[in-house]
């Protein structure tokens, strides 16, 4: 829909989102009417390049043709039912997922923040049963964000977090530890635990990737002491950070995976996948979901795993996420560089807002995100270009010349 064929004035659509939306977003001052490949188009036909993907969701590209094409096909044989009968955009994706990933059984949510809650769940399910009714601990890094939901925000590790404050009392059985610190991990197990819940690169915390040492560590720790290693890939799962979930750039594999964002192209979607014997701890009525698995969802997933895999969009998020990350460090005011693939931050020194670059930015077309007081973030459309790299690094490099 575009705004013109409403009959409303850009300041019209703004006043309805004032007054019958609740706002917990810092919007841009743009109306995003139309998207393709790297860009999104303002109500004004105005490209603005997209270093955003709709937060790491886009890996294909905005409005990939063949997810664009698989929509469109579903809807017009069936857009919902309940998940009672079987459907064949399900069991295709269910497969294509886990042949592709190595593991052995799927269940799907609608976004990551469920699909964090239902992995929390099947894990202390899992400890209760085999193990007794204290066996439901799990420790997570300090830093870490899962999501907004109790559970997923309970195990989140960022106690000063306005995801948490002003709820009361978080959800019982969650300690952390720090994060890349395996003896601090090690201290934190007791009797009642019963897995580790970790991000391979803290996204929300910093854009903080794991050492291959402390990933290696988790998991033989997990095996000396039986318990199970979840690993959180919503937002660094699917090609994001160079290898088709961010596990695989360690040589290691999980008990448990959530993923969502790059899974569906564009579409709602969320998932956990496990191996067989986790995986039996969710029985009838256990979990469940009215959404999840929806028809269209899962067939522009499997349209977009299939871009992704065909493409070698792991291969390119590599090479120019390497590319992108070593021409930043040319920045002015750069304390560090950190990057795994595509999942790229910068972080300036005190004198620099990202907050501020993150506006300069869009001012002039590029659209980042910021994290905290002095950190940039770029998860662009895993198509990008080594060109458009060096466009979006001209941008912001003016923008902090300007600020400065």
């Amino acid at each position: 829909m575009k705004l013109k064929e409403t009959g409303l004035t850009k300041e019209e659509l703004k006043g309805l989102v004032n007054k019958y939306m609740i706002e917990t977003y810092e919007r841009f001052d743009m109306v995003a009417e139309k998207a393709k490949d790297m860009y999104i188009y303002d109500e004004n036909g105005t490209p603005y390049l997209d270093f955003y993907a709709g937060i790491a969701v886009n890996n294909a590209g905005n409005c990939n043709e063949k997810v664009v094409s698989a929509v469109i096909d579903q809807v017009q044989d069936i857009i919902h039912t309940f998940n009672y009968p079987y459907t064949i955009p399900q069991a295709l994706l269910a497969k294509k997922v886990c042949e592709t990933i190595g593991m052995d059984k799927i269940f799907y949510q609608n976004s990551g923040t469920e699909a964090n809650e239902a992995m929390i769940k099947m894990a202390r399910k899992y400890g209760v049963e085999k193990y007794g009714p204290d066996k439901y601990n799990i420790v997570t890094a300090k830093m870490s964000f899962h999501g907004r939901t109790f559970g997923a925000m309970s195990a989140t590790g960022q106690p000063d977090n306005a995801c948490q404050v002003g709820f009361g009392d978080m959800t019982p059985g969650f300690s952390y530890a720090k994060y890349n610190d395996l003896d601090d991990f090690k201290a934190a197990v007791n009797d009642n635990t019963i897995a580790v819940m970790i991000e391979p690169v803290q996204g929300e915390g910093g854009v903080n990737p794991a050492t291959k040492e402390f990933m290696l560590g988790l998991r033989k720790l997990c095996d000396e002491k039986g318990l199970l290693l979840l690993i959180d890939e919503v937002q660094t799962g699917w090609c994001r950070t160079g290898a088709i979930m961010s596990y695989m750039n360690y040589g290691i594999k999980p008990d448990i995976v959530s993923m969502a964002k790059g899974l569906g192209g564009g579409m709602p979607i969320g998932a956990i996948c496990a191996t067989e014997e986790v995986s039996k701890a969710f029985t009838m009525g256990s979990h469940g979901t009215t959404f999840g698995g929806h028809p269209v969802s899962c067939a522009a997933a499997l349209a977009e795993v299939t871009e992704l895999i065909d493409r070698d969009l792991a291969g390119n998020a590599k090479k120019v996420g390497d590319y992108f990350a070593s021409k930043l460090e040319a920045l002015p005011h750069v304390k560090e560089v950190r990057h795994q693939g595509l999942l790229v931050g910068v972080e300036f020194d005190d004198s620099i807002s990202g907050i501020d670059v993150k506006h300069g930015c869009f001012d002039r077309k590029l659209l980042i995100t910021a994290i905290g007081d002095h950190i940039i973030r770029m998860i662009p459309p895993l198509i990008v270009s080594k060109e458009e790299c060096d466009k979006a690094f001209e941008i912001i490099k003016e923008t902090v010349e300007v600020l400065e």
